[in-house]
């Protein structure tokens, strides 16, 4: 990873192999493998020759139905995996807001997984102390916010792992199917704090199935396919496609 002072971010012919194992246990892998003759799984390309420019400021969406790459490809920019081929460069500090609630630990309070959750982040404890208000107000959870998380259910959890990840300043926001936590009220009102990163002209990538908030937030959609961009551009254009190609297959 490196920078480029023309782009926030930059792909080239980036690809990226899994192996996907045939088997779930080592008993089924021993049995398939002795019995039939079955392999023990095989190699999948979750990404394949990608490349991309995204600049400064720019908000992209990334469409796509399960299985295409959405998930892989911002791992790979935040380097929470490496590509198999290709490079990529980013210019700018990164904020994830992916796998929200990773570092929570459930015997912790709310309270004490923001810090936790802050330092696996890189927030400093003199930076969050001075916006754990901030963040408990924004969650919605004062009156559970000294209990332990094992207590809270799967949407207060996501509420204040969400509150926690927006607190971080970096110049590149990466996106994953967040916007589902809580309910609508509290959907809108995370949509208003990304609206604000997007007026500080942050590089937003959204990475969404809600097809509604990527043509209102979004400046720019990529479709991904099989792991390949199929269409990257208008936002009214690639998405007609998109649900063009749902429906047909629906």
């Amino acid at each position: 990873m490196s920078s480029n002072h023309t782009n926030a971010i930059q792909l080239n012919s980036l690809s990226k192999k899994y192996f996907k194992q045939g088997q779930r246990t080592f008993k089924e892998l021993l049995h398939g493998l002795v019995f039939r003759g079955e392999k023990a799984g095989q190699f999948v390309w979750a990404l394949k020759n990608i490349d991309l420019a995204i600049a400064p400021g720019e908000i992209v969406g990334v469409i796509g139905p399960n299985g295409s790459g959405k998930s892989t490809l911002l791992k790979v920019i935040a380097g929470v995996t490496q590509p198999t081929k290709g490079d990529f460069t980013i210019n700018g500090s990164i904020a994830p807001l992916i796998e929200l609630g990773a570092g929570f630990h459930p015997e912790l309070t709310g309270r004490e997984n923001i810090y936790l959750n802050a330092a696996i982040m890189g927030i400093k404890k003199h930076q969050i102390e001075k916006k754990v208000e901030d963040i408990i107000k924004f969650s919605e959870l004062r009156k559970f916010i000294d209990s332990p998380v094992k207590h809270y259910s799967s949407g207060m959890y996501l509420r204040l792992a969400f509150s926690v990840a927006i607190q971080v300043e970096a110049d590149i926001i990466l996106i994953d199917e967040i916007l589902a936590v809580g309910d609508q009220k509290f959907q809108d009102k995370c949509l208003k704090r990304l609206e604000r990163l997007k007026k500080e002209n942050k590089t937003i990538i959204f990475v969404s199935h809600n097809i509604h908030q990527v043509r209102d937030f979004c400046d720019r959609v990529i479709y991904l396919k099989s792991g390949k961009v199929l269409l990257d551009g208008d936002v009214t254009k690639v998405i007609k496609k998109y649900s063009s190609d749902m429906e047909a297959k629906q």
